[in-house]
């Protein structure tokens, strides 16, 4: 079994709080550990997260200029998501894990 260390998503989110961020591929099994949620904004925003369908924040508060840091060990089966957004586009997201195939 091959373990391989990435960054799964990165990049500004969509004001659709059910996007799709990441889908674990196919004969993989994926390990979530780090969530970074920084607001680029100058206003307050909110944001949202879900593994697998179950929400870990919704409508979470974070404040202008400011970063949320999230550990966490989470495993994510073969085809499973990560869904996210923002009340803003400037919120940028970033996660990282393992992926094990």
């Amino acid at each position: 079994m091959a373990t391989t260390l990435k960054s799964l998503f990165r990049g500004a989110a969509t004001t659709n709080t059910s996007t799709t961020l990441y889908t674990v591929p196919a004969s993989t099994t994926t390990v979530v550990t780090h969530i970074v949620v920084s607001n680029t904004s100058a206003s307050d925003a909110t944001f949202a997260l879900a593994l697998a369908g179950s929400s870990i924040h919704t409508d979470a508060p974070i404040s202008a200029n400011s970063t949320a840091y999230i550990d966490l060990k989470q495993v994510l089966a073969e085809t499973e998501t990560i869904t996210g957004g923002a009340s803003a586009t400037d919120v940028i997201i970033h996660i990282s894990g393992a992926e094990v195939s």
